[in-house]
């Protein structure tokens, strides 16, 4: 049975104002390859914005997380610097430049890795459950989560309609990246749907790893996902990623693979045993009264390697208020003759898509992060809808003001040696605190607090 009518959002994260490329992400070839290159957050904070707004244009559900607060001072403290905050970033810059570069990482942009989201539809308890990610793998990304979950109360604050966990124990053994290894199949948003939970190796288990890159995601910290939202046997699919392709730059899977109700869009070498994940996925779909498709792009037609470099499927697949389904994808793309020349394919093909759009997102796909990236999918009914702070949904005013904001608050460069400057703190959180007036958060930062 159909339930009441549903949406899935979109919740971009906005770039923060300490953009910059200091490559801390071994395992994703995009952030190593353009280390230490300099920076603009200006633009990659407007080409993220002006995305947002384009498909809050064309009718989409599009809403705005904010930046966390960097530096982190918090982080810089407790590894031993001390002093006032200028004195902490100046000495961590003298004694350990690494750790000042991962207190000042702006990657909460990409919000994929923010949580894993379950809609009310699936959960046991009836609600919308978030689990912040631990990112337990990377220093920059593991100081992430307390934040996380305090911006996501802030906007899900109804505790009747959502639960937003704490994110699992920080160890490598529960290693978990969020929803960058997570999608979701139904019909139609509002029903009853299929989990799908990705993962890179089995901590404890048996079975293939890769050799030359760290796999993030671990079985058990995905199978702990589901089991705090409550999610049943029958709608969960565990699917394990296939080691060679981590060892060829997908760090996550969402590299490699997007879902979109219906449709699985994926390169065929994505998952071990491929073929049995679709079959499962299949079967439990079938038991809800729900089609499955998998759209699978061959090894000929675009290489693994193409797939990395382009972000082809690191793609937002969404279904418009008319029912056509909208591809969104970088303008490395179009950039890329074996991509470009299969996207112009799609026309004469029978296949799910409808519609390719081309967006502009240079400035974080430098640092390993498209239009899938930026984005957290929350499926929320009317009455969910309703109950979330209305202030960061994205709509012609919020845009004015929040580019108005960028302009203000953001610098155009920012090279690494530029995160010594103090400044830089002060500039960050008199943007942040101007932030949370715009989207109606109250004090979700330390230094308000």
């Amino acid at each position: 049975m159909q339930a009441s009518k549903a949406y899935e959002a979109n919740f971009d994260g906005l770039v923060g104002p300490t953009h910059n490329y200091a490559g801390l992400s071994f395992g994703n070839v995009a952030s190593r390859s353009n280390e230490k290159s300099v920076a603009n957050p200006k633009a990659a904070a407007k080409q993220g914005l002006r995305k947002m707004k384009r498909l809050a244009d064309l009718g989409f559900q599009q809403g705005v997380l904010p930046p966390l607060e960097r530096p982190s001072i918090r982080l810089l403290r407790d590894v031993g610097f001390s002093g006032d905050d200028a004195s902490v970033i100046a000495r961590a810059a003298r004694e350990a430049p690494e750790l000042l570069a991962a207190a000042s990482s702006a990657s909460a942009m990409w919000t994929a890795n923010a949580a894993t989201v379950s809609p009310s539809a699936d959960t046991e308890d009836g609600r919308v459950h978030f689990t912040p990610a631990n990112l337990a793998a990377k220093l920059h990304r593991a100081i992430e989560h307390g934040e996380t979950r305090r911006s996501l109360g802030a906007i899900f604050a109804d505790e009747a309609r959502f639960r937003i966990h704490h994110a699992l124990p920080g160890t490598p053994a529960l290693g978990d990246e969020g929803a960058a290894n997570h999608t979701r199949f139904a019909r139609e948003y509002g029903d009853k749907g299929v989990e799908f939970f990705v993962y890179g190796k089995s901590e404890y288990g048996q079975g293939p790893q890769p050799q030359r890159y760290p796999a993030r995601q671990t079985l058990e910290a995905s199978r702990a996902v589901a089991r705090l939202h409550g999610l049943s046997n029958d709608a969960t699919v565990f699917a394990q990623q296939s080691p060679d392709v981590i060892d060829a730059g997908v760090f996550h899977n969402d590299v490699i693979a997007v879902g979109n109700r219906t449709t699985l869009f994926c390169h065929e070498r994505a998952f071990v045993d491929q073929h049995k994940v679709y079959d499962e996925l299949r079967t439990k779909l079938d038991a809800l009264g729900t089609p499955f498709t998998a759209l699978e792009v061959l090894e000929s037609e675009v290489s693994v390697e193409d797939a990395v470099s382009s972000y082809l499927f690191n793609s937002q697949l969404l279904s418009s208020t008319d029912g056509r389904q909208l591809l969104i994808v970088p303008q490395e793309c179009r950039e890329n003759a074996r991509v470009a020349a299969y996207l112009d394919s799609l026309a004469s093909r029978k296949t799910p898509i409808d519609e390719v759009l081309v967006f502009d997102l240079r400035e974080s796909m430098k640092n390993g992060g498209g239009p899938a990236c930026l984005r957290l999918r929350v499926v929320l009914d009317e009455a969910e809808r309703a109950a979330v702070n209305a202030r960061v949904w994205m709509n012609d005013a919020l845009f004015t003001q929040l580019d108005a904001w960028i302009d203000r608050h953001y610098r155009d460069r920012l090279a690494p040696a530029d995160l010594a400057d103090p400044k830089l703190l002060a500039e960050s959180r008199a943007a942040l605190d101007e932030l949370t007036t715009i989207l109606g958060l109250g004090a979700v930062y330390d230094f308000q607090r």
